[in-house]
């Protein structure tokens, strides 16, 4: 076993065949069901997005339509489950809440279902956030315009809508990635939906995976003004700091998704401070792609999806503690078009390990055996002997 090839975190390693999604580092494409995502968003609604990865294909109007009325109805039945509850689920963090209101569906639960609740537990947190009663859902409405509503205690605009539709659009399905391939191994056990769709929520709270689009602004923030970029970006760097939203695991080339945020939030405009804003993103993304070029010329470091996540989602007044609750609010599309495809084309996820501890000790007396626990080894006999026997 000494001379096996080790494939730390699975990099390069295909364990699936999967129709969902590819994701083409090199080439920085990503393409869905046959879609390019640059075609899909700001094209289609969240609706069509979720018919895309569900059932194969775009719907038609009609079924689009009926996709709508379905998301409603699981908001309510989402708000019906959590709203009785009042603080009794509360939590501290966004995305236990998430976990935990996602747990709390029937083994039954469809991915329609799971999206309602991601959608209701999310806006519920950000209003007890507040200090105010979680809202009903409105089911007649689009999803992404009754989650802004259920957010906020009021009707977005049509700008915004279209905004956080783009969003949803973009982040919903992106290959074989942490949070998904959790879901799938959890799905390859026989496990239910939910249970599958709770393995992803939690993978992806973590930093390296979900965690960078808050510390982007914070960036924004200590820059404050074009100008200054340049200098900032190289004294992170002397400092032996990372420059946050820059770089991804996979692409070699800028991420495609800030390509398609940033021309979302182009198109968005809503007023002066957006724009100003959006004119210093695009001046810190040039100096860091200019500066980690130099620093590093063997590697390509563009800006990846959180770059540009992190202002649409300021724009929108989501509070960067939910930023990655709103990603997964989409993402629970992906992870359950990948629990369908594991359950019905893959087999149990079973990788092997190389053992590197300490070799088995010779017994300490008698014949050696392979049956365990018929003889025992020195230490152990020391350590049992050594331990306190029953009083009586």
């Amino acid at each position: 076993m000494t001379s096996a090839r080790i494939h730390e975190g699975l990099e390069g390693v295909l364990v699936a065949r999967t129709a969902l999604s590819s994701v083409e580092g090199e080439r920085g494409r990503l393409t869905v069901r046959g879609h390019a995502i640059e075609s899909l968003v700001s094209e289609v609604p969240f609706e069509a997005m979720v018919g895309l990865l569900l059932e194969g294909a775009l719907p038609t109007a009609s079924r689009l339509r009926e996709l709508q009325a379905e998301l409603g109805s699981a908001r309510l039945r989402a708000h019906a489950r959590l709203a009785p509850l009042g603080p009794t689920v509360r939590s501290a963090d966004v995305m236990r809440e998430l976990a935990t209101g996602l747990s709390l569906l029937p083994r039954e639960a469809t991915a329609v279902d799971a999206l309602g609740m991601a959608a209701v537990a999310t806006a519920g947190w950000l209003r007890a956030e507040r200090g105010e009663e979680h809202l009903p859902p409105q089911p007649e409405l689009p999803h992404a315009h009754d989650l802004l509503r259920l957010a906020h205690g009021a009707s977005p605009t049509e700008g915004a809508v279209r905004l956080l539709d783009a969003y949803l659009v973009t982040v919903a399905e992106h290959g074989f990635n942490a949070s998904t391939f959790a879901a799938r191994v959890t799905a390859s056990t026989g496990a239910d939906l939910a249970s599958a769709v709770v393995s992803g929520v939690v993978t992806l709270s973590g930093p390296l995976h979900g965690g960078a689009p808050g510390p982007v602004l914070d960036m924004l923030d200590a820059v404050s003004s074009p100008e200054r970029a340049a200098d900032y970006v190289r004294a992170e760097l002397a400092a032996g700091r990372r420059i946050m939203g820059m770089g991804h695991r996979v692409y070699r080339v800028r991420d495609p998704r800030a390509f398609v945020l940033e021309r979302a939030l182009s198109a968005y405009g809503s007023g002066e401070g957006a724009s100003l804003r959006l004119a210093l993103a695009r001046a810190v993304e040039h100096a860091a792609e200019s500066e980690l070029a130099r620093k590093y010329p063997g590697r390509a470091l563009r800006a990846n999806v959180e770059f540009y996540t992190a202002l649409l989602l300021e724009a929108l007044a989501v509070p960067r503690a939910a930023f990655t609750a709103i990603f997964a609010c989409a993402r629970v599309a992906g992870y359950a078009a990948h629990y369908a495809e594991q359950r019905r084309e893959g087999r149990l996820i079973r990788p092997s390990a190389l053992y590197v501890g300490p070799e088995a000790k010779a017994p300490a007396s008698g014949p050696s055996c392979s049956t365990v626990g018929e003889t025992a080894t020195s230490d152990l006999v020391e350590f049992t002997a050594a331990l306190p026997r029953p009083v009586g």
